[in-house]
Parts: structure tokens; sequence; C-alpha cells
């Protein structure tokens, strides 16, 4: 036959799509070698036909989640070798602006990163989103064994068998974990792992390729049909190193596998076609590699800042009423009427559904007014988290509840290598209108694991917006903005003891309130007679705790005090304080969290920038929180601890 007859054939030419994804590679580690590429080059090679296998039976509709070994699967799925060429190279014309390069890689239904296991609550949020609207298609993610000791896919799993998801979880099985052989790193075997869970399990291995197809044809037919999440186990060998040239392997071992490489035994048994191939191949890339060198390189500039200051600041008179509703049920209305305003909003967290509705029963009856939008998860914070930044990628609006603030660090992961990452590395194509709330904060007796102000770890997270409500602003213009606006992840901290407060009491005597018209507004109170001799800046439930000692420090020091407290914590407007501390000559920063690098750290930072002099000093906690409730309220800051901070500020 000719060669382009055998061309014709689909398994000749899944073999030659095989070859160019190994020759795609191998000029990758080339090009390292010739210092035109950057970082690491973790390929493939011996893998292709795993994803190949895959690929054969995907449609339009699905979607696939791949990891930093990912560029075969791209190549498999897409076929689009010059702008992923050009994105690893860091060129502008590359599929991420050359921004994301080898590990991060998007294009339309294509996601890459290079956190191991990190992607599968990626996965299981869009087959989520999927199912919640009615789409079709299913979630095909990519994981080697060296990841399968991550816990987030079993989270991951866990979710998406419950929820009746339909997610393929593909495991690459090449051996090693690195440079670590698995055998040293995996206890009992994937597939009663899978088993456990209630996923169908499939087995094959690459040496086979007609094999290998069929059976992923099974894996990937039970999971459309049944609308159930499966795990399609592979068996491969990867030739080269894990990146670059780091390979510490025994050299007969890769020998033996080569021996059994469906394309070195192609190539031995048909030398001419191979032979055909490489030259139209390796003439492709050079092509390739020439015009992404021509190709402009990324400059890419960093949109987001930890803070921000603008032109002019306009006020608005805030009203009291007295008392008001209990936040917690401001809250609750707030959502009830987003829900019913917008199909897309979602509410997901662990006991929000039902009579008991949240640890301070904020959803309350909401998964009876809305069916199937209301969800309880496992309790797996990073999954729930992950889920959701999955589920805004779908198109849901999703609000994730983490029931404790100190929870958040088991959230961390998928926020600041998943969720906040994925706008900036995917070439700002992808958008994740994430929102997560929790309550933060002590004075309630909780102890050490349920009263902890931690939200300044997150403060530093690139595009990540934080911000603390407080009991001068409306929580539902707040959500009502996220909903409505947001296109990247954010953080609302809602201090506990907040949730049993009316809403707007009445101004301290002899003060009166103010907002700034922003959509997350700045709150300032101000003395009504005579001129302030001391800024006060805080944030969340401390202002109500601020609000006691302007009472205090007029009685028993004469002076006068204004209060600055921002909603938004990140990206700050710098400027309502910036303004008020040149009145005042003087800034007291009240957190009940930590003060070294902290909110406050970065107002101090921000207006010594600006050129503003004046006295500073912080309140804080810089410790855990006792399970004391005595020890503790003696510990967290207090009206009088502020007062007497006010008096130093003057008079020292």
């Amino acid at each position: 036959k000719s060669i382009d007859m055998l061309a014709a054939e689909p398994a000749l030419k899944r073999m030659r799509t095989a070859l160019f994804i190994r020759r795609f590679e191998e000029r990758l580690l080339q090009l390292f070698a010739q210092g035109k590429l950057n970082g690491t080059v973790h390929t493939c090679l011996g893998q292709e036909f795993s994803a190949l296998a895959v690929a054969k039976k995907a449609t339009t509709d699905d979607t696939v989640f791949s990891n930093h070994r990912g560029h075969g699967h791209y190549l498999a799925f897409h076929g689009r070798a010059e702008p992923l060429m050009a994105e690893i190279m860091g060129r502008t014309n590359g599929l991420c602006g050359g921004v994301g390069g080898s590990q991060h890689l998007h294009d339309q239904n294509f996601y890459s990163n290079g956190i191991l296991g990190g992607m599968s609550p990626s996965a299981v949020g869009m087959a989520w989103a999927r199912k919640h609207l009615g789409r079709a298609g299913i979630d095909i993610i990519f994981h080697g064994d060296g990841a399968m000791g991550e816990g987030v896919i079993y989270e991951a799993m866990n979710v998406a068998a419950r929820w009746g998801l339909a997610v393929l979880w593909v495991i690459e099985c090449n051996g090693y974990a690195q440079s670590t052989d698995c055998s040293q790193t995996t206890a009992g075997n994937f597939g009663d792992r899978a088993r456990g869970f209630g996923l169908a399990h499939f087995e094959g291995d690459t040496w086979d390729p007609a094999a290998l197809e069929a059976v992923a044809a099974r894996a990937m037919d039970h999971v459309r049909t049944t609308r159930s999440p499966a795990m399609l186990e592979i068996r491969t060998y990867r030739l080269a190193a894990h990146s670059k040239g780091d390979d510490n392997r025994d050299a007969q071992e890769i020998a033996d596998f080569r021996a059994r490489d469906p394309l070195d035994r192609g190539q031995a048994a048909e030398p001419e076609i191979f032979a055909r191939w490489d030259a139209e191949i390796n003439a492709e890339l050079d092509q390739i590699v020439e015009r992404c060198e021509a190709a402009p390189v990324c400059a890419f500039r960093p949109g987001w800042r930890p803070r921000r200051a603008s032109a002019a600041v306009t006020w608005r008179d805030l009203a009291h009423t007295g008392a008001g509703e209990r936040y917690s049920t401001l809250l609750y209305q707030a959502f009830a009427q987003l829900m019913s305003e917008h199909q897309s909003v979602v509410l997901m967290g662990e006991d929000v559904e039902g009579d008991y509705g949240g640890a301070f029963k904020v959803s309350r009856d909401l998964s009876q007014r809305f069916p199937e939008r209301v969800k309880n998860t496992p309790i797996s914070e990073a999954a729930i988290t992950g889920t959701g930044a999955g589920a805004a990628m779908g198109g849901l609006r999703p609000i994730v509840e983490i029931m404790f603030g100190d929870f958040l660090s088991l959230c961390f992961d998928q926020l600041i290598q998943h969720a906040c990452k994925f706008g900036t590395m995917f070439g700002g194509k992808v958008k994740v209108p994430l929102i997560v709330r929790t309550p933060m904060g002590g004075r309630r007796g909780y102890g050490p694991t349920h009263s902890q102000s931690i939200e300044g770890h997150f403060l530093g997270i690139p595009e990540l917006d934080v911000f603390a409500l407080n009991a001068r602003v409306d929580p539902a213009e707040v959500y009502r903005a996220l909903v409505e606006s947001a296109e990247r992840p954010s953080l609302v901290i809602e201090n506990k003891i907040l949730y049993t407060r009316p809403f707007q009491p009445e101004f301290p005597a002899g003060y009166a309130g103010q907002a700034t018209t922003d959509t997350f507004p700045v709150v300032r109170l101000s003395p009504v007679r005579g001129a302030a001799q001391v800024t006060i800046v805080c944030y969340g439930g401390m202002l109500e705790i601020a609000e006691e000692a302007l009472a205090l420090a007029f009685r028993e020091d004469e002076i006068l005090v204004e209060i600055i407290c921002p909603t938004q914590l990140t990206p700050l407007d710098l400027t309502p304080i910036r303004d008020s501390v040149i009145q005042t000559g003087r800034i007291l920063v009240v957190e009940e969290g930590k003060t070294f690098a902290a909110f406050g750290s970065e107002v101090l930072a921000g207006l010594l920038e600006a050129g503003v002099r004046c006295k500073a000093a912080r309140i804080g906690y810089d410790h855990y929180i006792p399970s004391s409730y005595a020890a503790e309220m003696k510990l967290l800051p207090s009206a009088a601890d502020i007062q007497v901070a006010i008096a130093a500020l003057v008079h020292e």
C-alpha cells in the first residue's frame, strides 16, 4: 500500500498522531538544551496513547482537565501545535498569551494546572454546573499515579459519587512519583479505592493501543449513560525523565519498556513509513519553532494591587434604625432574594440544608424553597472550595459556606493555586465568580479551632477580593454586587458576634455616620462637633467595639475620635483613611487577629508610601485563642484597651 493509503486508515492515523506528540515533546527537550525554553519541561514520552484512546471517544461537549504533564493531552484533544509551542516558549501568540507556560493551558474546553491532584474538584464543579444547567457531555480529569497520594482527589470522588456527576478519572500509572518508585508510596490498589467511593473501575495499558481504545470507550460510555463517575486506570511508562534530564532510573528498566513501546515497535516494523512521517513532522516543527521565535515575547503586567487610591471620595449620610433585624436574618433574606432572581445562584456547604440551615442558621429553609440549589457537602473544605470554583467556571454563581473561618486553612490551596490563578494564568479568558463566605472571630468561648481571626493570611493572595461585613452596611448590598458583577473569587468575612446583633444600631452620642458611595462602602463615624484627634481604622466585628471606645475616650479623656471602617479589605482604597489621618495626625489600627504582616501593617505601609506622617499604634491579638471564655475575653482587644491606646497616642 502507498503511504497515503496507510495514513488514511484510522489506526495508522492515530499512530502518526502519537509520533507527532513524541517528536513535539522531544523538540521541547532540544529547545530547553539550547536555552530557548525556561523552567520545567514535563514530557509524556511513552504515554502518548493514553490521551489518544480517551480523545477518540470525546465530543465537543466534553471538558478535559489535565496536569503538569499535559502537552500530549492537549495535542490529542485539540491538536493545535503552534499555539501550544508558542505558549511554552512564552510568546504572545500562545494559548494563554505566554502567561501560563507549559503547565497552565487553556483552550476552549481544555484546562490544565501544575498542582498534583488539585484539578479534581474543578472537574467535579464543572460537572455539577453541567448537571444543574442541563448540558450534555462529561468531564474528564487526568492524573498520574504519583498524584494519588493527594487527599483532595478522594474528597472530589466522594462529592461526584454522592451527587451523581458524570466525571471520568483517567489515572496514568507510569510507576513513578517524580523519581520515587510508586511501590514506595502507594498502598493497596486504585481499583479498590475507586470501588470504595462507588466508582466503576476500568483498566488498560498503552502497550496495546487497540485494546486500550476499546476499554476507554467502555469507560466513557458508562459515564455518559449512567451519569455517574468512573475511573480508567491506564498502565504505562514514562520513557524520559520527570523533567528535562534529571533521570536516576535504571537504564535497563527503561530499555525494557522501550522495547515494548508501540511507537518504537512500529518504527522497527515499518521503517519507511516512519521515516516519511518523521521528515514531515520535523519539517512542520521547524516551521512552528521558527514562527514562534519570531513572535513577540510575553510582556505580562499584573493588574492586581493590594492597595488603590480613589481620585476623590464622596460620602452619603447613614441613617440608623435603632433595633433593626438581626444580621443573620438580613443575610438569609439577601440570599433568598438573590436566589429568586438569579437561577445561577447556588449555595453549598456543610449542614446548610434542611432545618439545621447552617451552624448560624443563615440558610434556614432555603433548601426547601430552592430544591437542588442548596447542597449539603461532605466535611471536605478543599473539595467544597474547588467544586465551587469549577461550578463558577461552568456558568453558576456559587456561594460556598465554610462553617468556621478557622477551616479556611484547608481551602488555601484551592484558592491560591487554582481559583484565583485561573483568570490570569489562562490568559484572561476564564472567569471564576466564586464567593466563599465564613464566620470569623472569637468572643463566644468556642476555643482555639473555632475562634481565630486568620483572614490576614488571605489578604496577599493575588486576584482574591476580601470583604468584611459590619453592622453599618447592609449585607444584601454586598452580596448583590458580588453575584451580579464579580468575575473573580471573593472571600467574605462575617463576624460571628455580628450574627446576633441588630442592623445599624443607634450611633454613639455626639457622633454621626456616613458611608462612601462606592459599591462596597467605607463607613465613617465622626464627631458632630469638634475635630477628631485620632483616627481609628478597623473592620468587621471590631467596628462595634471601636464604637464603644468612642464614648469611653470622650468620657474618660475628653478625646474626640473618627472611625474609618472599610468593607473591602483587598484591594483596599486607602484614600478615606489617608484623608482622615492627614486631619488627625494620629492613627490607631484595631484588629481582632494578629498584627504582624496583617491588615494594619498594610494600612500603615500605604500611609508611609503616600507621604503621610503621623503617630501610629496597633492593637490586635497575636496568638491562639484559649478554650477558657474568661481568658479569651481578657486577651482579645476590648473597648477599654482601645481607650487606653487612644489616650497614649494623644498624650505621650
